[in-house]
């Protein structure tokens, strides 16, 4: 419209620049609509927040720039700390060019009265995206005017052991310079800048087609409003689907299992899997009574909850190790025996273990077979036990040896047509034991479980919700393992 003000030009951050390199359509829909993104990505950024907050203490006396007077108050407040030469390190530093705007986790003053830029990750390793974080900020400081000695990339030291005391801040971190792979990259900044700019002032989002940009290297906010959910029975759903068998069905018009031709290759799973969704019943394996019967009594269905913070929170603990703090148990002494049920759940923020292993050993017994789904997890958390309590090795190994793992015998000799591909827990249960669902359930998975303990333990909750939020962590927990006792009872014969 003629006299009509033009548009404001928008602003490209740090965080949008990098969601542009995964996907130009994700950065454009964290511009103009925010409001079609995914929930549950708050654990990253809690772990990331505890990470930025430790990494900051390995700079004492630095200054974290705030975020009260918008964004011109933290460039201002940013170029007052620059000119105080008191001042060792800035915390959260802000910067603009050209419509460029980034936040510096660390920006350290250098003797030599040069700057060293620092990006804190919260992960173990150095990962090949975090390059672009640290170029975006060196290319804005560089064009700013500053003069870095250094941009380097600081993350969490996989091979840290926590004593129980007091972090060591110094072998809790690693530093990585980045300037020689940067300048590798500068020259193609340009040219990313400039698609991502050109891609946020259209009308509409970048026609881009879903693909493994969706989840790599994070998994995209937008997921859903991107892969909007399938047909039953897609093809998507065949076990172990490769690109080129994908690709040559689509070629032959077919999207649906039941239409894929008798003459197409399919391994055994797959084959077996559209078997079952084209006549509509349970595929069931010939010999699924006879390995059945090889099971001892007494019987336990065991599974166990945990938690990996970022930052090790007990003696012996590395950054991501888990802190095993609630397990469940039903046993069952004979065929017709009555059920029982037994459990535990730490609830309080000191050292969860001790209490789990002893409290656990004391119902296990030392016979019969334990009945676990995906045993690797258990088995993991057992071998930790038995490493940080050398007192219990000898009880921990007695029932690492006694594991069934009753994922794997439902992947050889089970498929039901509502497994929809899935041979987890939360799919198998609802397939073969209706009346059993995790929905509703006020905990329905294992990371919500770990956020609900995290926040009671910190006593975020008040008396009454944290009686309410401990009653639902050992419903679900319990409902993990009275899912394995149905569904064994559930199998159907052969």
């Amino acid at each position: 419209m003629p006299g009509s003000p033009a548009p404001a030009p928008i602003r490209i951050s740090k965080s949008k620049f990098v969601a542009g390199i995964q996907c130009l359509k994700r950065a454009y829909l964290q511009v103009h609509s925010p409001e079609l993104a995914d929930e549950g990505q708050e654990a990253r950024l809690v772990k990331g927040q505890e990470v930025g907050l430790l990494a900051q203490k390995r700079f004492p006396n630095g200054v974290r720039v705030g975020f009260e007077g918008g964004i011109d108050g933290a460039l201002a407040n940013t170029a007052t700390l620059m000119d105080d030469s008191s001042v060792p390190a800035i915390f959260e530093a802000a910067f603009q060019h050209s419509g460029l705007l980034v936040r510096v986790d660390i920006l350290q003053r250098r003797r030599d009265g040069r700057w060293r830029l620092i990006e804190v990750k919260s992960s173990v390793s150095d990962k090949p995206h975090y390059l672009y974080d640290v170029a975006i900020q060196h290319h804005v400081l560089s064009s700013c005017g500053l003069d870095l000695s250094s941009a380097g990339l600081m993350h969490l030291n996989r091979g840290y052991r926590f004593d129980g005391r007091q972090h060591d801040l110094e072998a809790l971190f690693t530093i990585r310079d980045q300037m020689k792979r940067i300048k590798e990259l500068d020259a193609d900044l340009p040219s990313l800048l400039k698609a991502q700019r050109e891609a946020l002032v259209q009308a509409s989002p970048p026609d881009i087609a879903p693909g493994s940009h969706c989840t790599d290297p994070y998994k995209c906010q937008f997921f859903s409003h991107c892969n909007p959910e399938l047909p039953e029975h897609h093809i998507s759903f065949l076990r172990g689907l490769g690109v080129k068998k994908r690709q040559a069905l689509v070629e032959l018009g077919v999207s649906l299992i039941p239409e894929i031709p008798e003459d197409f290759s399919l391994t055994k799973l797959q084959a077996r899997m559209r078997t079952s969704v084209t006549t509509g019943q349970t595929w069931v394996s010939p010999t699924i009574q006879k390995e059945l019967s090889q099971l001892k009594y007494p019987l336990y269905f065991m599974d166990f909850e945990s938690l990996s913070p970022a930052v090790p929170r007990y003696s012996g603990m590395w950054p991501y190790s888990q802190i095993p703090f609630q397990w469940s148990v039903h046993r069952q002494l004979a065929p017709e025996a009555q059920l029982e049920h037994f459990e535990f759940l730490a609830e309080d923020d000191l050292d969860p273990r001790p209490k789990f292993i002893e409290s656990l050993c004391g119902v296990m017994g030392k016979r019969g077979q334990i009945v676990v789904y995906n045993a690797g997890f258990e088995s993991a958390r057992l071998n930790e036990l038995a490493d940080w309590l050398p007192e219990y090795k000898g009880r921990i190994e007695n029932i690492r040896g006694r594991l069934w793992d009753l994922l794997p015998f439902i992947r050889k000799h089970v498929y039901h047509p509502k497994f929809r591909g899935s041979f987890s827990l939360k799919s198998v249960l609802p397939a073969l034991v209706p009346d059993m669902t995790y929905d509703g359930m006020e905990v329905a998975d294992g990371i919500e479980a770990g956020l609900v303990w995290e926040q009671m333990i910190r006593g975020k909750f008040a008396p009454t919700e944290c009686e309410q939020w401990k009653a639902a962590l050992l419903a679900y927990c319990r409902q993990d393992t009275l899912a394995m006792v149905k569904i064994l009872e559930r199998l159907p014969p052969a």
